[in-house]
């Protein structure tokens, strides 16, 4: 009798390492291990390899990153979502599409259940469970750190000595992190401790702190099309290129990093440092475009949304109405959204250097202090005082009720 399939998400690192032999000692699956590549760069190498001495039937790897890009970072890009008012989103918004693949792969291949090795403290595992069942509500999900007996990072890595699995984790490895194109997270061990400075120069994987970022400044231009960007320092590129490329560019020169408490879905904070050099210019860049391409009351509103929108990915509900309705409408502010956008980088500190864009709505005729034929002074009387007539209305009330 054949056995039944399970289809893992594996990374290659300690805990999908030791998920692989726990499938099959405790359920007796065949376990198909999928590598989803969203940019892991190098934790990819011999991981094929891996998968197989620690006991997958079947490993496989694919490559999703121009689609991570596209079809879920831009979108996310062109909303202005930041979890918080600080968290660029960097692992959350890898989690849906991820989920997507593996209900794709499972479905491909025949499995009845999926494995993920989310922790049952964190945020992925709503964001696995919620992805797949709103692709596949009939799919069985297990969640071993749910369930098993293994307690800790330190746990597991007994685990996997004991069924003679080869980590070769240097120590400072056992720090949870998270890669993809968009950003590295690093939680664990003496980050627990949100009184704990990090030591950056060991932390550090993306970015260099900015006392050693160098000491010239450095110029770049970034062209956006729709609230897209498309173009570097003048050179057409796509969306993966344009990221990897400000990743090095802003890494090189302190950009981008945070140390952040949160509170996470399961109602706890945690603390965590994440690098997300690309990613903090693009938003920067385009927050600016934005400024000078939006009106008031949508800019206003659009910052709203992008509250709801940043809780929606967060929270892992990627696949709602809601979320959809909000990118619909996000796509729609974005129609004018084309241009230049110019900025010094130096120490950790991206400085504006000029914005331009054929559908600018700043006005140089009215805004100087020069008069122009759009803007007579004289009008702004009769604004102030309709504009604070509710001011003066209540101030008479309560100076009635003072003489009474």
């Amino acid at each position: 009798m054949d056995k039944e399939k399970i289809v893992l998400a594996y990374s290659g690192g300690l805990d999908t390492s030791a998920i692989i032999p726990w499938l099959k000692e405790n359920y007796n699956y065949d376990v198909y291990a999928l590598c989803i590549d969203v940019g892991q760069g190098a934790e990819l190498e011999d991981l094929e390899k891996r998968g197989y001495e620690c006991g997958a039937y079947q490993v496989d790897i694919i490559d999703v990153t121009d689609e991570l890009v596209d079809d879920y970072i831009f979108p996310m890009l062109k909303s202005g979502a930041m979890y918080e008012n600080k968290y660029l989103l960097g692992t959350s918004i890898a989690r849906p599409l991820i989920a997507k693949k593996l209900v794709e792969y499972a479905k491909q291949v025949g499995a009845t259940a999926i494995c993920h090795g989310a922790t049952g403290k964190g945020n992925d595992q709503v964001r696995f469970d919620l992805g797949i069942w709103a692709l596949a509500p009939e799919m069985k999900i297990i969640a071993p750190w749910r369930i098993w007996n293994i307690k800790s990072r330190e746990d597991a890595v007994d685990y996997c000595i004991e069924h003679d699995i080869k980590l070769n984790l240097p120590s400072n490895q056992l720090y949870s992190r998270d890669k993809n194109i968009w950003h590295l997270s690093h939680e664990g061990l003496e980050l627990e401790n949100p009184d704990t400075a990090p030591d950056y120069d060991k932390l550090l994987m993306m970015s260099v702190t900015p006392e050693n970022a160098p000491d010239e400044a450095q110029m770049i231009e970034i062209d956006f099309e729709q609230g897209i960007p498309v173009a570097l320092n003048g050179e057409n590129m796509s969306g993966k290129d344009i990221i990897v490329q400000l990743n090095e560019i802003g890494g090189a020169h302190g950009v981008g990093t945070i140390d952040m408490v949160e509170n996470r879905v399961v109602g706890m904070k945690s603390r965590g440092i994440y690098e997300t050099p690309g990613g903090t210019i693009l938003y920067y860049a385009h927050t600016e475009l934005e400024r000078i391409c939006l009106d008031r009351q949508t800019y206003a509103f659009k910052a709203t949304a992008a509250v709801t929108f940043s809780d929606l990915i967060y929270n892992g509900m990627w696949f709602t109405p809601l979320r959809e309705a909000i990118s619909a409408f996000v796509d729609k502010t974005q129609e004018y959204v084309t241009g230049k956008v110019k900025l010094k980088l130096y120490k950790g500190n991206i400085i504006p250097q000029g914005i331009s864009s054929p559908y600018s709505l700043y006005s140089e005729e009215i805004s100087s202090f020069t008069t122009g034929s759009m803007y007579d002074h004289k009008d702004a009387e009769g604004f102030i005082k309709l504009f604070g007539l509710p001011l003066r209305v209540r101030a008479t009330m309560k100076e009635k009720h003072k003489e009474d």
